[in-house]
């Protein structure tokens, strides 16, 4: 089959690449615009960019999807089939253009977590199990018939930066499994049924990074690990701001407001919550690197 590959971040590559190292006939890669970055804003191109013209593979980078330069050099590619991975949403033109159709690569066992950051979610849920998921696209997101999955256990202290990468690679499996069954016309989908208890992945702002003290010790050490190490969880303490990387539960007994720290100046600072105390282990000051705390606590005392 001739394939058409759409992608962006470094979540794709491996994807991408596992289709490459086993011969299937990528016609064409679909990435995003080039991006200035750096102090000298030096344009950038995306991993799945710098991945494809590494191996020679074609590449269009289009501004706009719905334009009909676009379409038509997209026409021009005859694939039979389409692979999405970490991309953007596509319109009908666009997923309904091969005659194979488009699947997607979700990292969640849908129908559960449909939305722009399931891993976070799943941790900040405090989920003990994810995985990747198949489908084909349709109109309403992340909704179309699934093809295949792999689950993916959750361990007590994984990071979302754990579990992304565990997923990326799992989920590059999958795809190249994908790809040989519809390749082999053996598909047998499987239609998402909705329910009332299906959770959701919104994207993810700032401002929703913020922790909440009142809440549950177990509650606020799980919504850490999902935004660990980004965009990270983050919290005002003395009058400074602070991105929290990783708490832990302690046995501290001192009679605190929710909210309200102690520290030693030396070796820990400790916030009380609902329910306990939480240690902060990892951290970062704002203006300053990440560290542990007893690092941090060398070059700066709480008032």
């Amino acid at each position: 089959m001739r394939i058409v590959f759409m992608g962006t971040p470094e979540f794709a590559v491996p994807s991408l690449q596992i289709l490459h190292e086993n011969g299937c006939d990528i016609v064409g890669v679909i990435t995003a615009p080039d991006k200035p970055k750096g102090r000298g804003k030096k344009l950038q191109g995306t991993p799945v960019k710098e991945y494809a013209e590494n191996v020679g593979l074609q590449v269009l980078q289009p501004t706009n999807l719905k334009s009909e330069d676009f379409l038509s050099e997209l026409r021009a590619l005859k694939a039979d089939l389409q692979v999405v991975v970490a991309f953007r949403m596509l319109p009908e033109v666009v997923w309904n253009m091969p005659i194979g159709g488009t699947f997607n690569l979700h990292g969640s066992l849908l129908p559960q977590y449909r939305g722009a950051a399931p891993i976070n979610w799943a941790i900040m849920n405090g989920e003990k199990e994810t995985g990747v998921t198949t489908f084909f696209l349709k109109h309403e997101i992340d909704t179309g018939s699934i093809i295949l999955q792999e689950k993916e256990t959750i361990g007590s202290e994984d990071t979302v930066g754990d579990v992304y990468d565990r997923l990326m690679h799992k989920g590059a499996d999958l795809v190249l499994k994908t790809v040989k069954t519809i390749e082999a016309g053996d598909v047998q989908l499987k239609p998402q049924i909705e329910s009332d208890d299906l959770k959701s992945a919104p994207k993810i702002h700032k401002e929703t990074c913020e922790i909440n003290w009142a809440k549950e010790s177990e509650k606020i050490r799980n919504f850490v690990r999902g935004l660990s190490p980004y965009p990270a969880a983050w919290t005002t303490l003395g009058g400074k701001k602070f991105k929290v990387y990783k708490v832990q539960s302690s046995d501290r007994e001192r009679n605190k407001a929710v909210g309200e720290f102690e520290t030693d100046n030396k070796t820990y600072v400790s916030v009380k919550t609902n329910d306990g105390w939480l240690d902060l282990i990892d951290l970062q000051m704002e203006g300053k690197k990440r560290m542990p705390v007893d690092d941090l606590l060398r070059g700066f005392k709480f008032d």
